[in-house]
């Protein structure tokens, strides 16, 4: 959009429309005094709840001059965008800051502030609300469009969350060394080609290719950048209370998600108790059953709602369990009950690619070559091999019917026996 200063520059002559917003600052000392910054809040907003837009400052909206940003000034400016973008809209909004030089037909230079800003993947509130953008006015959203678009952009859409674009994510943050491991020999010998089939990389509003969800998720080093939520929160607890004074480890696990799945089974192998007995010879009794840890943390990772933003998955460990968080109620018309019987994936593009991505835990116990299992097998396997190590059959709860928690519990020490 406005790919060069000239077509930009003609575009502010036409005037502010539904892309487009012109804004004129004033200063007091070294601060931005006008707009104030929830009013500029609203309408970044709004912009990134409507369509893909760009904001100038530096423009009279009236009279369509470009009066420009002192030098002085403009490191200021940049400063007070981000703490707007950070600080004061959630969840926080990822937009393109650039400092433009313009020669203007009087031959005076000035500088002016391009600020572009993605079709979000979110619902953006700002602190005068909901607001999205009808032509040149931001217009605050009634309850109808809001639920609307809360759907929209939840996996109710017929294009599901995990194949969206991340409009804010560069082609080149998906590295071949991660996604090659999906090739066959019957794959496109495009690069561009296969990343496309795979879903990797997918049309934006635009028709401009990006980086889907899943594509972030599963080939870039750094998924978390691009989405906040995207990474493991793990800990683990001396005693059996969630008390920050009995923390023994804690660990934040980002990366692919492989490497996540892979990085929190180690978490809990290194803080678990192993027993070992004599029967008569040396027998050791893990406190959980891996292969049971295994698949719940696969299930975590690939049926968690990736659209709650500022959500992430919880892995906590206790001396008598462990329980695991992950984000967004059970999909479709599923019970807890019915976990065990039936089959509903929200994430249909990730569980297949996580079902091609092979299991690289040396220590893994059981006979699996890929990371997921599309059999339907994972919650049977939770259930029955912790059972037969603790005597407790572990436990699904809602809660607040936003997240859904797992109590794995741990098998006694020999001497409670």
């Amino acid at each position: 959009m406005f790919e060069t200063t000239d077509e930009l520059l003609q575009q502010i002559r036409l005037g502010e429309d539904s892309a487009l917003e012109l804004k004129d600052l004033r200063y007091k000392g070294n601060q931005v005094n006008d707009p104030h910054r929830s009013s500029m809040a609203d309408e970044l907003a709004a912009m990134a709840n409507t369509a893909t837009g760009v904001f100038v400052l530096g423009v009279d909206d009236k009279s369509r001059t470009v009066v420009g940003i002192p030098e002085d000034k403009l490191d200021v400016v940049e400063t007070w965008i981000r703490g707007i973008c950070n600080d004061l809209i959630t969840p926080q909004l990822f937009c393109r800051i650039r400092k433009i030089p313009v020669l203007l037909c009087d031959d005076e230079g000035r500088v002016i502030i391009r600020i572009d800003i993605p079709k979000s993947l979110y619902v953006h509130q700002s602190p005068g609300g909901y607001f999205h953008r009808i032509g040149s006015s931001k217009r605050q959203m009634t309850p109808d469009v809001l639920a609307r678009l809360f759907q929209q952009r939840s996996q109710a859409r017929i294009i599901r969350f995990d194949e969206q674009s991340v409009m804010t994510a560069p082609r080149n943050c998906l590295e071949k060394i991660l996604w090659s491991k999906f090739k066959t020999p019957l794959s496109p010998s495009d690069d561009e080609e296969f990343l496309l089939k795979l879903k990797l990389l997918t049309p934006d509003d635009d028709e401009k290719i990006c980086p889907s969800v899943s594509g972030v998720l599963m080939a870039s080093k750094q998924p978390q950048v691009f989405l906040s939520n995207a990474f493991i929160q793990a800990v683990a607890y001396r005693g059996t209370e969630r008390n920050a004074d009995y923390q023994l480890d804690a660990k934040d696990i980002e990366g692919p998600l492989d490497v996540q799945i892979a990085e929190a089974y180690k978490f809990v192998e290194r803080n678990m108790q192993v027993y070992a007995v004599k029967e008569p010879a040396r027998h050791d009794i893990p406190q959980y059953a891996m292969e049971s840890v295994f698949e719940a943390l696969v299930n975590a990772v690939a049926h968690r709602d990736y659209s709650i933003q500022g959500s992430k998955i919880r892995l906590h460990m206790f001396a008598d369990r462990l329980e695991i968080f992950s984000p967004g109620t059970i999909p479709n018309t599923m019970t807890i009950d019915s976990l065990p019987l039936r089959q509903a994936a929200r994430n249909e593009l990730l569980t297949s690619l996580l079902a091609r991505c092979p299991l690289h835990i040396e220590t893994f116990p059981g006979n699996r070559e890929f990371l997921m299992d599309k059999r339907g097998e994972g919650v049977p396997i939770i259930l029955s091999r912790s059972e037969e190590l603790s005597g407790r059959r572990p436990e699904y709860a809602l809660i607040d019917n936003s997240e859904l928690m797992l109590t794995i519990f741990a098998a006694p020490s020999p001497e409670k026996v």
